[in-house]
């Protein structure tokens, strides 16, 4: 199957989730994450700001801000710049995602985690994104954590990888967490 096809399928499964049932697994994903040891000890938690097809991270940050030090990314060309979240400096940016506001720029490598949105996973940690590369650029630079979070039905048996494409160190979802 090629990357794609991988996105329709996962599109069409997610289609069918219910709120209820969309809820409930972003609240046991990030219980899992929080249980982590890497996340008890991280300071500075690269997050995500969730688009309404993705796992919701939104009550996880409204959670966390404030006891660690989040950031979002901000699409700037064809890279994405790293900024320290603030609730009340975003604004929607590229692809209607929210994203930070100011030049307070942190470098990639200063981050303790990376917890990484992807349409597909396979259990190795390999992950199918949007299209564009963003996150593949971003995380081929750093040596932190890269934790990605999904849905069960986001999680495909193989993805073919190509040499660009970066994996993820855990994999995790309502039903279980998968380490390289």
């Amino acid at each position: 199957m090629d990357k794609s096809e991988i996105r329709c399928i996962v599109r069409a499964r997610k289609s069918r989730l219910t709120d209820s049932e969309k809820f409930s697994a972003a609240a046991k994903v990030w219980k899992q994450l929080e249980q982590l040891d890497a996340f008890s000890t991280a300071q500075k938690v690269l997050m995500y700001h969730s688009l309404p097809d993705e796992l919701c991270s939104h009550e996880f940050i409204d959670k966390w801000h404030g006891h660690k030090q989040l950031f979002l990314p901000r699409v700037n060309g064809e890279s994405l710049d790293i900024l320290p979240y603030r609730p009340t400096c975003t604004h929607h940016g590229a692809f209607h995602i929210e994203e930070p506001d100011g030049d307070d720029f942190a470098d990639v490598n200063q981050m303790d985690i990376i917890v990484v949105p992807a349409m597909a996973y396979d259990r190795k940690g390999n992950r199918v994104g949007r299209g564009k590369g963003y996150y593949d650029r971003l995380l081929s630079s750093t040596d932190a954590l890269k934790v990605g979070v999904a849905y069960a039905c986001q999680l495909v048996d193989e993805i073919n990888v190509e040499s660009t494409d970066i994996p993820v160190d855990i994999v995790i979802t309502e039903i279980s967490t998968y380490m390289k």
